[in-house]
C-alpha cells in the first residue's frame, strides 16, 4: 500500500501543476503533506520533515545554482556570447554553418539556463537567417539542440546539479561523464537531424529580430572563451586533484576541489575578465547579478519542493521499499531510470520537474545497488529530455519565435528532443560499459 500510496502522489502531483495550473513549489508542498498522511507519518513531524528536506537539499546546491547564474548573465550581458558566435561561424564558414550554431549552444549553454540561452541565443540564428537566407528551423535546431544537451546533462545546470548529491555521485565526474555523452547526442540531434527539416518553411516574427551589440563593445575573442569554459575547466581540473595528489591530499586540495569554491572563483575571474578590466563599472555588474538570482528563483524553489517529497519519502521508510521493489524488476537501472524520468516528462512537461520527481523514486535503487551514480545522472537526464510536447514551456516559445505551426513544431521541436534523449540514453549505456 506505502508503494500505491507513492503513485497516488505522484499523479496528484501531475494534476496540480497541469490541470489545476499551480506553481510547481506549491504543487510539490501541497503534494508532500497528502503523501507524509497517507504514508503515516505522524502529523505533528510533518512540517519539520518538509523544512529537513528542503534543507538538505538546497544546502548543498544554493551557492552553485546562484553563483552560476551570475556567471551565466554575465556571459550574455558582456556580449561574450555575441563573441563566440559570430568567432565560431566566421571560423566554420557557411558550408559547416549547422556546426557551428552548435558549438554556440554547446559553449554559451554551459553557462548560461536554457531559457536565458534561448532567449539569448535564438535571436543570433536570426540574424544568420537573414545574412545567409538558409531556413531558420535548419539553422536553429543544431543550436537548441546543444542547448537542450547541455540542459539536461552538465553541471552547473539546476537538474544535473540537484541530481548529483541525491544520488552521492561526484560533480566532476559526471561533468567529464556528461561531456562525453554530449558530443554524439547534440551532433545527432542537431546538425545531422536538421538536413531533413529544410523544407520546413519559417518565418520568424519581426519582433524577435536581434539587437546586436557594436563590434567595439565586445570582448575578444580568447577573453570570450576562456572565460565562457571556466567553469568546465575548473571543475574537470579540481576532479583530477585529489587523484594526482593521492590519498594524502591535502586540506588546501580538498578546498580548492569544493564545486562551491571553483564556481565562485570562476565568477571572480570573470567578474574581472569580462567586467572589470573592460571599464564596466561593478555597480552595473552587481545589478545585473541581482537580476540573475529573481531569473533563477522559480527553479531553487522547484528544487525546494522536490526535496520535501524526497524527504516524506525517506522519513516515511517507503524509499526503502521502493528500492527493494525497483530491484526485483528485471531491467538495467540506468533504463529504469531514463524510463520513470520519460513517463513523468511526458505528464509534466517541465525537464527540471520531472527529473527532480524521477530522482526522488529511483534514489533509493542507487544507494542500494552498484549502479554507477554519476551515469544515472545522466540517465535521467536524458528521460527529463523526451517527447517534449504542448504541455512544455519550451514547446511554445520555439513555436512562438520561429512562427511554426503545431504540425511542424512536432516534426522538428518534439522530434529533436526525442532524438536527444534516445541517444542520450544509448550512449550512457554504452559508457556504463567503459567505466
Amino acid at each position: 500500500m506505502a508503494i500505491v500510496s507513492v503513485g497516488i502522489a505522484i499523479l496528484i502531483l501531475i494534476l496540480l501543476v497541469t490541470w489545476a495550473k499551480l506553481n510547481p513549489f506549491l504543487a510539490f508542498l501541497i503534494t508532500s503533506i497528502i503523501a507524509a498522511i497517507m504514508l503515516d507519518v505522524p502529523l505533528d513531524t510533518i512540517p519539520k520533515t518538509l523544512e529537513q528536506g528542503i534543507g538538505g537539499l538546497l544546502g548543498s546546491l544554493a551557492v552553485i545554482i546562484c553563483v552560476g547564474a551570475m556567471f551565466g548573465k554575465l556571459i550574455s550581458t558582456s556580449g561574450a556570447a555575441q563573441r563566440i558566435s559570430s568567432s565560431l561561424m566566421s571560423m566554420c564558414g557557411d558550408k559547416y554553418i549547422t556546426w557551428a550554431l552548435m558549438l554556440t549552444g554547446f559553449i554559451v549553454g554551459i553557462p548560461l539556463f536554457y531559457n536565458v540561452g534561448f532567449v539569448l541565443l535564438v535571436p543570433l540564428v536570426f540574424s544568420v537567417v537573414y545574412q545567409t537566407k538558409l531556413p531558420a528551423v535548419y539553422l536553429g535546431i543544431p543550436l537548441l539542440a546543444a542547448l537542450s544537451v547541455t540542459h539536461g546533462f552538465l553541471p552547473p545546470h539546476p537538474s544535473p546539479t540537484a541530481l548529483v548529491p541525491q544520488f552521492g555521485a561526484d560533480l566532476g565526474l559526471t561533468l567529464v561523464y556528461g561531456l562525453i555523452v554530449a558530443i554524439p547526442t547534440m551532433a545527432l540531434a542537431g546538425p545531422v537531424f536538421a538536413k531533413t527539416l529544410k523544407n520546413i518553411d519559417s518565418k520568424p516574427l519581426d519582433t524577435f529580430k536581434p539587437q546586436i551589440m557594436e563590434e567595439h563593445e565586445l570582448p575578444s575573442a580568447l577573453n570570450s572563451f576562456v572565460t565562457s569554459l571556466l567553469p568546465v575547466v575548473l571543475i574537470a581540473g579540481t576532479t583530477a586533484l585529489p587523484y594526482i595528489a593521492g590519498e594524502e591530499s591535502s586540506a588546501l586540495i580538498k578546498f580548492i576541489g569544493n564545486p562551491m569554491v571553483v564556481m565562485l572563483i570562476a565568477l571572480v575571474i570573470a567578474t574581472y575578465t569580462l567586467g572589470i578590466s573592460r571599464g564596466i563599472n561593478i555597480s552595473k555588474i552587481m545589478d545585473d547579478y541581482s537580476e540573475a538570482i529573481k531569473d533563477i528563483a522559480v527553479i531553487l524553489l522547484v528544487i525546494a519542493g522536490a526535496g520535501a517529497l524526497k524527504q516524506v519519502f525517506v522519513v516515511s521508510g517507503v524509499s526503502t521499499e521502493i528500492g527493494d521493489a525497483l530491484k526485483s524488476i528485471d531491467i538495467n537501472p540506468l533504463i529504469l531510470g531514463w524510463l520513470i524520468a520519460t513517463i513523468i516528462r511526458i505528464c509534466l512537461g517541465s525537464a527540471t520537474v520531472a527529473g527532480l520527481t524521477a530522482a526522488g523514486i529511483v534514489a533509493p535503487l542507487v544507494l542500494s545497488t552498484d549502479v554507477n551514480p554519476n551515469l544515472m545522472v545522466l540517465a535521467i537526464g536524458a528521460g527529463s529530455l523526451m517527447c517534449s510536447h504542448v504541455n512544455d514551456s519550451g514547446f511554445w516559445m520555439y513555436k512562438g519565435y520561429f512562427n511554426l505551426s503545431l504540425k511542424d513544431t512536432f516534426k522538428s521541436w518534439s522530434l529533436m528532443e526525442t532524438i536527444v534523449g534516445v541517444v542520450g540514453i544509448i550512449s550512457v549505456l554504452i559508457l556504463d560499459q567503459f567505466v
